[in-house]
């Protein structure tokens, strides 16, 4: 399963848009875009950001979330790692148990 390329789709079809009405929008072959959406792309096997980026656009959604589904680090994340690498080593070192209970405590800090 390729969460990124599901979430793309799902998006995609929301808007009423075909794989080849949305392909020109972000500048790419429709065939390459249906490679995207099922997970199959050579080389590395994900989208590039900048391609991210556009889909993101034409899309009107929340690109940090699709540059994560695609396994790039937002800008906006990445600065927060390099401001702070002693608080994300010791996150490195958490269980997935640990984690969720540290998010849902960041959450209600936040509001």
């Amino acid at each position: 399963m390729d969460k990124f390329g599901d979430r793309i789709r799902e998006l995609r079809k929301a808007k009423g848009y075909s794989l080849r009405q949305l392909a020109p929008l972000v500048g790419v072959g429709f065939s390459y875009l249906s490679k995207v959406e099922r997970g199959r792309l050579d080389f590395d096997g994900t989208a590039s950001e900048s391609l991210v980026h556009r889909l993101a656009d034409v899309l009107e959604t929340d690109e940090e979330e699709l540059l994560l589904l695609a396994h790039h680090i937002p800008r906006s994340i990445a600065d927060k790692i390099f401001e702070n690498p002693e608080v994300f080593r010791q996150l490195a070192r958490c269980t997935d148990r640990q984690l969720k209970a540290i998010a849902a405590r960041a959450k209600e800090l936040a509001t």
